[in-house]
């Protein structure tokens, strides 16, 4: 039987999204009264008769017969209808402190928002600020409420929790040096979402209790060969058991995925019962060049290794210049002229300016008026900070269309154009490749900006054919932008291995959104490494002399 806890919150529930659709605010007051008035009932309702319900003042026949349904049918048909027709993640918006009705129609409405971690990207952008009953400190407080929630979701991003992790790694090894702890599992290889940390060790139970108490960590599970506990902020954090000569054995194993580790077995038998005192001893013993465990994904290294014959992988210092980023133009967080020269104070050699076309209303996009004031700013700013260089961007909305956000003139004015989709994001595949394959065969795209559009952990993305994207860009010599916002990642690393075997060119771009965002450029290089990516096959490791005359032959 549903209790006056669960009725007052299908009242207040269907207050608020009658808010949201800007319905009867006579019917929005009474729902709200009624749940408040229900909350504070002193005696469940299901205990009283009919007209003893309708008695009560702030209830009332109309809402006494809807909560007589809830109890009669077990659901309430008018706020089934609401949810419905609500997404998703406009339901999940309710529940982020400091979000209101109309705060979230506005996101809805005007910003074409749909989940919290869209809305959390916009955060970041400073696209809240634009509007009314948005400030600077309305989207900061956002921003670390949606962080909070998602925290307690269960599933990171490796940027939010790499600091954590190295860490708490590190208070082990140093306040237990008797016995030892290897971080291990799908952090060890790099993964960009993590749902759970891994240490191996030959560590007592008792001492491992003392661990857990000393941090506050809650016990959910506890074997004689696995413990499972989660922290305070509800990451997952696995103590597994193993014997100190079987150690590296398990930690090798445990730095694999099951498909590389499947395949090396079947290859090397003797690996499962012999035992080791390092990973790289595993390897020269059975003559292979030591695979990286970021690596360990794809079964293929290993007869690459067999070959002695991997790349030299790209490093986040091969990264020369800054290419993708945003200023105050658009929805950048500092003017043109601090990101350059904090660009150039971290020794890179350029940067590419790609604010927001002007379909972007949403990020302040440039107009072909304000392109031109711009084009300005950076010819006296490249005078001033010589030899650095600021290139002239944009990242032009690919419309509905699959056209460009600009007429030819204006393209024709720009060193290079990002081309990217941020709108009506809701496509089958067959629209999201007619639009994609247009803006690809445009002869002013140089780089298919974040090609399919995802944001880790809340949007999967316009679905793509990713064969025939790659393919055409490798026809039409466009680059494929590897964006390396810890949020999109996007081109996935599983798709460059073929991307690089068409020999398309990838770009580590931070699109950066603030002078922090800059740094972002680590996170594209660690996926980067685990598809095997070398500077040469990277852009933004082209040298000031070498990308000028990249952009020559472009144009």
């Amino acid at each position: 039987m549903i209790t006056n806890k669960g009725i007052a919150a299908n009242f207040k529930l269907l207050a608020q999204l009658m808010e949201l659709y800007g319905d009867d605010s006579f019917k929005i007051k009474s729902y709200n009264n009624a749940s408040r008035t229900i909350e504070k009932l002193p005696v469940e309702l299901s205990s009283l008769q009919e007209e003893k319900i309708f008695s009560i003042v702030g209830i009332g026949k109309a809402i006494g017969n809807k909560i007589l349904e809830q109890f009669e049918t077990g659901s309430f048909r008018v706020l089934n209808e609401y949810i419905e027709k609500t997404p998703h993640g406009i339901l999940e918006m309710l529940r982020i402190k400091g979000l209101g009705p109309k705060k979230i129609a506005t996101i809805w409405n005007d910003l074409e928002i749909e989940s919290i971690g869209e809305l959390l990207y916009a955060c970041n952008e400073n696209r809240l600020m634009l509007y009314k009953g948005f400030g600077e400190k309305t989207q900061n407080n956002i921003r670390e409420a949606i962080e909070f929630y998602l925290a307690n979701q269960g599933s990171f991003l490796f940027a939010e929790i790499e600091q954590y992790a190295l860490s708490f790694d590190n208070y082990l090894k140093k306040s237990f040096p008797d016995y030892t702890f290897l971080l291990t599992g799908a952090f060890r290889r790099n993964a960009i979402t993590i749902d759970v940390l891994e240490w191996l060790t030959n560590t007592p139970q008792n001492i491992i209790e003392q661990i857990i108490e000393a941090n506050e960590f809650v016990l959910k599970e506890n074997t004689d060969a696995f413990i499972h506990v989660k922290t305070q902020a509800n990451l997952s954090i696995h103590f597994i058991q193993s014997p100190k000569e079987k150690i590296v054995n398990e930690y090798f194993s445990h730095n694999c995925s099951e498909a590389f580790y499947e395949s090396f077995i079947e290859k090397f038998p003797d690996v499962k019962t012999k035992n080791y005192s390092s990973e790289e001893e595993i390897f020269s013993e059975n003559k292979l060049q030591f695979v990286p465990a970021y690596l360990r994904e794809n079964k293929k290294w290993i007869d690459v290794a067999e070959q002695n014959a991997l790349p030299t992988l790209i490093e986040t210092k091969d990264i020369k210049g800054i290419i993708h980023s945003h200023s105050k133009w658009s929805d950048g967080g500092s003017p043109l002229r601090e990101l350059a020269e904090y660009v150039k104070q971290q020794g890179f050699e350029y940067l590419v300016i790609s604010d927001h076309s002007q379909s972007a209303f949403y990020a302040q996009g440039l107009s072909p008026e304000r392109i031109v004031e711009q084009h300005k700013e950076i010819d006296e700013l490249n005078i001033s900070l010589a030899p650095f260089k600021i290139f002239k961007s944009i990242e032009s909305d690919i419309l509905n269309d699959g056209n460009l956000d600009y007429e030819e003139a204006v393209l024709k004015s720009f060193d290079l154009v990002i081309a990217s989709v941020h709108s009506n994001l809701k496509m089958n595949e067959e629209k999201a490749m007619q639009r994609l394959l247009k803006a690809i065969e445009n002869p002013y795209t140089t780089i298919l900006g974040h090609p399919t559009g995802r944001l880790l952990l809340s949007r999967a993305g316009y679905p793509v054919n990713h064969q025939k994207l790659i393919d055409a860009c490798a026809a039409n010599k466009v680059v494929i932008e590897l964006n390396a916002n810890p949020h999109r990642l996007d081109i996935d690393w599983h798709w460059i291995d073929y991307a690089l075997g068409k020999d398309a060119l990838i770009s580590i771009n931070p699109d950066a959104h603030s002078l922090k965002g800059v740094h972002d450029i680590r996170f594209g290089v660690l996926a980067a490494q685990k598809a095997g990516v070398t500077a040469k096959q990277n852009l933004s490791s082209s040298g000031l002399n070498e990308f000028e005359l990249f952009i020559q032959q472009k144009k």
